[in-house]
């Protein structure tokens, strides 16, 4: 006899298109970029597959192992992937998530990036670190033309190939940053590593670097001080000769999350490196890349969010408790809800980021101003919100989300990263005050574009007033930094929502976020907000009649 049946189950959320989410096809269509919601939905196919949710279990569970040396003893440093790695790596680059953007003749190219990055991570976070890394690796390139050209068109190539060869007989490259040090962390100026000019132009570089992921990357983007200061170099793994440059891998960090991904130190032992840049530019030179990054940390932490509320929204709807199914429930529909009103936000912001990408690139100097501000302000918020948020979503299914077939610890995991990756929180929030004192047209900008929703919401101009007197109190700035740069946060999504989002989502942001009638946890919006038409946004397409 059976001892027992499985019922009141939710079947896996699996072969479904992860792309089928509102913000996303939205921004597209707002932007005038429909013709690519068919590679949209040819990325959330691949994404939601069974086989590519397995590739993502398999390169999470098999974690990279570092080989210093070989059988016979010679030096190697090389890092070996489950193979389930390099193929999430093949369809990445496939999809064009990495340098691609920067080839793609189409007006609205990083947005459309941007929202097939965004829906890829779902697989597997680990590997997104390459990809995000090689995309923003092209733009500080293009500092120094030669070296450029010797680049770019591989770093954007659809190829990839992980084996370490000279960069220039590869069909594809990938690109990392190594930047900080053990001594100074977020303080690259306190970087210790020196270049020593050479007579042929190139540089000798030596020094501990703490923390450089994706080691097994073609060429690295890293800093040192050179003679007239902190300057940026690159540095191939494999030198034109086809020898290995001195790059000794010393160990691979043992992190809380993103373990499909290898973190390493490592040391340079007089490895070769060609300048990027001028002599003592080295912050303004990698800016470039760091800025690209940090957009990419809030993608992710959209995409993470999303796909909380995916799982949480999908498992409610299956699920049934004290004789009702737990989406009738109102506390549970309140919990869910509000859950995605935090997700559409922070998905709506980071595509909006993204299209300033696109104008900025064409020359547009106020987009470039608003995403120089807006950058800052929503990297240091959405991803301060991911960890609260993804523990949240994971509560929905209970026991069974805390168990790792769900994936939702992984989540758990990955989400802190996000806000500590390319400046911790402090960091972030303390770079939008040095953009309003060095660049104060950064911040009138801004508000120029708060005030164009200005009149939509009586709570939403309430609060925009709120936040330009604390703009204005110059008194004990720096110790007001988080409220003050979490306030311009909230700001700025309301007003992308109350001008572009759906009316049921504006109003129960500005109806919780902004006027304070919400409680400290998820699950505490205001009576009156329509839960139907928000629930029915985030719920997996399969799950709609």
């Amino acid at each position: 006899m059976k001892t027992h049946d499985v019922l009141n189950q939710a079947p896996d959320l699996v072969d479904y298109n992860a792309a089928e989410y509102p913000a996303l096809r939205e921004a597209l269509s707002r932007h005038g970029a429909e013709e690519a919601l068919v590679e949209l939905d040819e990325v959330g196919r691949a994404a939601g597959s069974a086989q590519a949710l397995a590739l993502g279990d398999l390169a999470e569970e098999h974690t990279p192992v570092l080989h210093t040396h070989d059988r016979y003893g010679n030096r190697i440093d090389e890092v070996v992937y489950d193979p389930a790695y390099h193929d999430l790596m093949r369809h990445a680059v496939r999809f064009g998530l990495h340098g691609t953007p920067w080839s793609d003749p189409r007006r609205h190219a990083h947005l459309i990036r941007a929202a097939k990055f965004s829906v890829w991570q779902i697989v597997d976070a680990g590997h997104g670190c390459p990809t995000s890394m090689t995309y923003a690796a092209v733009p500080a390139l293009r500092v120094d033309p030669d070296l450029a050209a010797r680049y770019e068109p591989l770093l954007s190539s659809g190829e990839y190939d992980p084996v370490l060869r000279e960069p220039s007989t590869k069909p594809g490259l990938i690109a990392g940053m190594s930047m900080t040090e053990k001594q100074g962390g977020s303080d690259v100026r306190a970087n210790t590593t020196v270049a020593t000019p050479q007579s042929d132009g190139s540089y000798r570089l030596v020094g501990h670097k703490w923390f450089t992921s994706a080691p097994m990357s073609d060429l690295f983007l890293t800093l040192a001080q050179a003679p007239g200061g902190l300057t940026c170099f690159v540095l191939p793994r494999v030198l034109p000769d086809g020898s290995r440059n001195d790059i000794r891998l010393q160990r691979l960090k043992n992190k809380l999350g993103n373990h499909s991904n290898a973190s390493s130190e490592l040391e340079y032992e007089n490895a070769l490196g060609w300048r990027l840049g001028d002599e003592g530019r080295g912050v303004r030179t990698i800016i470039e890349m760091v800025n690209g990054t940090r957009l990419d940390c809030t993608l992710n932490t959209a995409s993470l969010m999303r796909h909380g509320v995916h799982l949480a929204a999908h498992h409610v709807t299956h699920r049934a408790a004290f004789g009702r199914t737990l989406v009738d429930q109102p506390l549970m529909r309140n919990v869910v809800a509000d859950l995605a009103v935090e997700a559409e936000a922070s998905t709506t912001v980071a595509l909006w980021l993204a299209a300033l990408t696109d104008d900025a690139q064409r020359g547009d100097e106020r987009a470039a101003q608003l995403r120089r501000i807006g950058l800052a302000v929503s990297k240091y918020y959405v991803c301060k919100r991911g960890p609260a948020h993804t523990a949240e979503a994971l509560e929905c299914l209970g026991g069974n989300g805390y168990v790792e077939e769900s994936r939702l610890p992984r989540l758990y995991r990955e989400s802190p990263l996000l806000s500590i990756w390319e400046g911790s929180g402090n960091v972030a929030a303390l770079d939008t005050l040095r953009a309003i004192a060095k660049e104060p047209e950064t911040l009138a900008v801004l508000l120029d574009e708060l005030d164009q929703a200005a009149g939509a919401d009586s709570r939403y101009d309430a609060f925009l007033a709120r936040t330009k007197n604390q703009v204005a109190d110059l008194a004990d700035l720096e110790f007001r930094a988080r409220r003050l740069v979490g306030d311009l946060a909230l700001a700025l999504q309301a007003s992308l929502l109350l001008r572009h989002g759906h009316p049921a989502v504006a109003d129960a942001f500005t109806g919780s976020r902004l006027d304070r009638d919400w409680g400290t946890v998820f699950g505490t919006l205001p009576p009156g907000v329509d839960t139907a038409t928000i629930l029915d946004r985030c719920t997996p397409k399969t799950e709609r009649p």
